[in-house]
Formats: structure tokens, C-alpha cells, sequence
């Protein structure tokens, strides 16, 4: 493999992986923020209803979240098969379960509300 196409792909590899873990990272925080809001309701000082809007706002963004990941992932897998018409020696190549690159159906549900 020529050196600046393998350059290429090391580069590629990493900025990849640091998409997908800024991916999750968002999840988690949108997960963390979600319980926060949560607890704070628990309050019997605050009316049941308080922030509703607000949780189904951050269900919302959970779900862009969530399109964001399996878009990654269909990156990754679109990139993997690039690797193996471009490698000279194909490494072990990225098996992605179909299921993990469908689209989401709740997505849509979501922008109704």
C-alpha cells in the first residue's frame, strides 16, 4: 500500500473512532441531563408536570443523538469497504449487523410532538 494512502487511512481510523466515542459521550450526557431533570421533579414542591415539555425537547435530541451513531456507524462501514479495495494486505474488516445501520422509526414520532 502506498505510504500516503496508508498515512491516510491511520488518520481516517483515528478521526473515526473519535467521532464515535463523541457520539456516545453526547448520549451519556443527554442520559446524565434526563435523570437530573428527573430527580428535580421528584421534589413534592414541583407539580408533576413541571418541565414536560422540556423532557420531551431532550427525548428529541436523544434521538438526533441516536440517528448521529448509526449514521457513524454507516461511515464506518462505508469506510471499511473502501479499505478493502485500497489495501494491499485487507486487516480484519468491520462486520456491522444490518440492524445496527436501520433507521429509526421513533425519530419521526418524535418530531410530531
Amino acid at each position: 500500500m502506498d505510504s500516503a494512502i496508508y498515512s491516510d487511512a491511520l488518520q481516517i481510523k483515528k478521526l473515526v473512532r473519535e467521532a464515535e466515542a463523541l457520539s456516545d459521550e453526547t448520549m451519556l450526557a443527554c442520559a446524565k441531563l434526563k435523570q437530573a431533570m428527573l430527580q428535580a421533579r421528584q421534589n413534592p414542591d414541583v407539580e408533576v408536570d413541571t418541565g414536560q415539555r422540556a423532557i420531551l425537547r431532550l427525548a428529541q435530541a436523544e434521538q438526533q443523538a441516536m440517528s448521529m451513531s448509526t449514521n457513524l456507524l454507516r461511515v464506518h462501514d462505508e469506510l471499511s469497504k473502501v479499505a478493502k479495495v485500497y489495501a494491499d494486505k485487507p486487516g480484519v474488516p468491520t462486520d456491522l449487523e444490518p440492524s445496527a445501520l436501520a433507521e429509526t422509526v421513533t425519530s419521526q414520532k418524535l418530531e410530531n410532538v
